[in-house]
């Protein structure tokens, strides 16, 4: 394996971000605001799905892959709500710091296997 640095590319586009911004939306309206608590998951996840690894001679090495699961962050969400709510909305602060920790650790590199 190489030792040089390599560097990441995103191609989540602003038509993405439109379509997600539409979807969490309408999600955020009909769940009454329960869905504003699972939306900080999606957002970095819907990021990294659509970035890969580049390596220093340009190819692409492997894409990132986040395995967080609905179930986990319902589970990780509903925590928070209950957190938020007896801390007046002062554990909301902490809780995107703590999302972003949570996707970040389930979150891996998937390389190419080189074709023979």
């Amino acid at each position: 394996m190489d030792n040089r640095a390599h560097r990441f590319q995103c191609d989540f586009s602003v038509g993405d971000a439109i379509g997600n911004m539409i979807l969490w939306l309408i999600l955020i309206v009909v769940t009454l605001g329960l869905a504003a608590f699972v939306f900080p998951y999606y957002l970095p996840k819907a990021i990294i799905s659509k970035t890969t690894v580049i390596g220093h001679d340009g190819s692409e090495v492997g894409r990132l892959k986040c395995d967080l699961t609905l179930g986990s962050m319902i589970g990780n969400a509903f925590i928070w709500i209950i957190l938020t709510i007896i801390t007046l909305g002062l554990a909301y602060f902490v809780y995107i710091y703590r999302v972003l920790r949570v996707v970040l650790m389930e979150t891996k590199i998937e390389y190419n296997v080189p074709v023979r």
